[in-house]
């Protein structure tokens, strides 16, 4: 359709669509309705987690998955500055095993300190209070490489996520671009959200097929480090034992300061450097908005470039003593009648992006658009 026309049209199926909802017509098209809700750094705090996620609604008054959301994300940095990994990996692991019978699903990401633990797993970040709930180094070593622990970010925890927004777009982690040409320029194509720990950096040069490529190095390098033997000793006292001698340039890279672990650039630079480049990451990776977290912000959630930019690590663990926050992204898609002479198929997309805190919400960003095309 041209776009001219397309925008002429935009008014009418707008009334339409808020027609349709004031009606509340049983007999029309209902929208279909995807709730994410992302939550960034926990840092070692079961206590502040079970707040953030019950106010979120993630989970319920006894700690179990509500049904009230389609998926729920967690942005990796579950580990160190607290004493409760084991709780905090624990809860993950129930709430994956439960959501799928409310048809719900986790999506959990390993962030720059679960890889430094990978690592070294008595960096400077880790407590001796901390160690003590595993019942000593090398209890807590063997757990987060061979054990429970480590076998779950094995398989359960990527280091970058791509959630469509709508199921015609495929199920999470489908790659973007898609294998057929067509299907990158379908009306939905972008309709999707990355979630990291540190960010996509637009010198990064893993980038595509997203997010399969990042992946697919996250899991090489996870496997090397876990399969070292024997494990190096704890630094301190003993030396930095740094990447495994045969790491590739590519799982180097990943692990950099411009890699998906480190970068801060979209929380640090400048608002017109970051504008200016976000519209490439985001047409590259296929996605309309990139969610973070890793750089803090004690007081917000921060938004940048009208919601294309997210970073929600609020310090929410009392070792930063942040505040308590929840990002909440309500996408909506509603088939609209163009009226009685019309062959098009039509719907008004919406999407809400909430930031929420334990006293208030404050919504972000709102999009309303028009779509033309074969949705299926």
């Amino acid at each position: 359709m041209p776009r001219a026309l397309l925008l002429s049209l935009l008014p009418a199926l707008l009334a339409a669509y808020l027609a349709c909802r004031a009606e509340g017509d049983a007999s029309k098209p209902t929208p279909f309705v995807r709730r994410i809700i992302a939550v960034g750094d926990l840092h070692g705090d079961i206590g502040n987690a079970q707040k953030v996620l019950r106010m979120a609604q993630v989970i319920d008054a006894n700690g179990d998955w509500s049904g009230d959301v389609d998926f729920f994300v967690q942005t990796g940095d579950i580990i160190d500055r607290g004493d409760d990994t084991i709780k905090l990996y624990a809860l993950m692991d129930k709430l994956r095993e439960q959501a799928p019978a409310k048809g719900g699903q986790v999506l959990s990401h390993l962030g720059n300190h679960e890889w430094m633990n990978a690592i070294d797993v008595s960096s400077s970040y880790v407590y001796g209070t901390e160690i003590a709930t595993f019942g000593g180094v090398e209890e807590r070593q063997k757990t987060i490489t061979t054990g429970w622990i480590g076998k779950a970010w094995a398989a359960n925890y990527t280091t970058a996520s791509r959630l469509p927004l709508h199921p015609s777009l495929g199920p999470p982690n489908t790659d973007y671009p898609p294998p057929s040409s067509s299907s990158s320029s379908a009306p939905l194509s972008h309709a999707a959200i990355s979630f990291v720990h540190g960010g996509l950096a637009p010198s990064y040069p893993a980038l595509t097929p997203f997010p399969s490529h990042i992946n697919a190095l996250s899991r090489s390098l996870l496997a090397k480090l876990q399969a070292r033997r024997p494990f190096p000793p704890p630094h301190p006292p003993h030396p930095y034992p740094g990447l495994p001698a045969d790491a590739t340039p590519a799982e180097e890279r990943l692990y950099g300061t411009d890699g998906p672990l480190w970068y801060r650039g979209w929380a640090l630079d400048s608002e017109e450097a970051v504008c200016k480049a976000v519209d490439d990451v985001l047409r590259r990776t296929g996605t309309r908005r990139m969610v973070m977290g890793h750089t803090p912000d004690f007081d917000r959630i921060v938004s940048r470039c009208n919601g294309k930019i997210l970073i929600i690590d609020t310090g929410i663990s009392h070792a930063y003593g942040g505040v308590l926050s929840a990002l909440s992204i309500v996408y909506s898609l509603t088939p609209v009648d163009a009226g009685p002479d019309s062959s098009l198929k039509t719907w008004v997309e919406k999407e809400v992006v909430t930031a929420l805190y334990m006293d208030r919400q404050e919504v972000l960003a709102e999009d309303m658009r028009t779509v033309v095309g074969n949705i299926v």
